[in-house]
């Protein structure tokens, strides 16, 4: 089986500097790649802004704290991802974008390495067949906040080796997680189950049935959701949100899965959630 000592993450988003955080805290090295110096900055504040709450709070030792930013380690260069023995790709969901890093890290890596993606949604199969070392090639999908939240699912292709899977699936025991498996199809488990909901909380606003805060409440009170639908939107981002909808849509023709206009037009007015400031809720207060 794979022995993971040291890590890499590409892309230094919410979601790569939240899974930089998780491998830091299970005692991993960690590269973190993004060609954004700014990106990488905001992305180490993040994570010491997290942790320094969690040494305020008592919860965690100061040289805890110390101890897991000294293991986190940024660049702008996949080369220094060589010698890496799982990288996991946190870019934006860009099927095409996902598959040419792969082309490249494949050409960059070590034969041994562990190639992971973050999609929620995208074909993992598609991203295997842009390398030649598919059967070490799987959907390792983090939920956001991932340093939170518990689940992570392992997304099997029909290359992907029984080897890579247990590998994966002990490294993700490591980081505290609960570990499922999945099949390559649209959504996974998660995400096809979820996104009908969320695309519902929108249309439900669209039609004038409920204003933003009476849906987000309800669910709060009445189903004991930490956040409301149309609040995990924003936190998600819309523009995200469209693409997992538009990719399950096409892959499955099911209209559960059809985004609603009003979606498509908040991504077009450029009100992404809480990332740009806006979106069903206005944070630039």
């Amino acid at each position: 089986m794979a022995i993971i000592r040291k890590v890499g993450v590409v892309g230094a988003g919410q979601m790569g500097a939240g899974i930089v955080q998780v491998f830091a805290e299970a005692e991993y090295d960690v590269v973190v790649v993004d060609a954004s110096e700014p990106t990488l900055q905001k992305a180490v504040e993040s994570i010491d802004k997290r942790l320094a709450s969690r040494v305020e709070k008592g919860t965690l030792a100061a040289e805890q704290k110390e101890n897991i930013m000294g293991r986190i380690r940024t660049t702008s260069k996949l080369e220094e991802l060589a010698e890496c023995d799982l990288i996991e790709e946190a870019i934006p969901e860009d099927l095409e974008l996902k598959k040419d890093l792969f082309a490249k890290l494949d050409r960059i890596c070590k034969s041994e390495t562990i190639f992971g993606t973050n999609t929620s949604g995208l074909s993992v199969t598609d991203m295997a067949a842009a390398v030649k070392r598919g059967d070490r090639l799987l959907g390792m999908h983090f939920h956001n906040p991932a340093p939170v939240m518990k689940l992570l699912e392992l997304v099997r292709t029909i290359v992907t080796s029984e080897e890579t899977i247990d590998a994966m699936k002990a490294f993700g025991v490591t980081l505290g997680k609960t570990v499922v498996v999945a099949p390559d199809v649209g959504g996974f488990i998660v995400t096809r189950l979820f996104t009908p909901f969320l695309l519902g909380a929108v249309s439900m606003l669209e039609e004038g049935i409920a204003t933003k805060e009476e849906i987000d409440v309800s669910m709060r009170m009445a189903v004991n959701h930490p956040m409301g639908p149309l609040e995990v939107v924003d936190f998600i981002g819309l523009d995200t949100e469209l693409s997992i909808a538009e990719t399950l849509y096409e892959e499955t023709k099911d209209p559960k899965y059809a985004p609603p206009l009003l979606l498509r037009k908040m991504v077009t007015a450029g009100w992404l959630g809480r990332k740009s400031g806006k979106g069903f809720y206005d944070y630039t207060k």
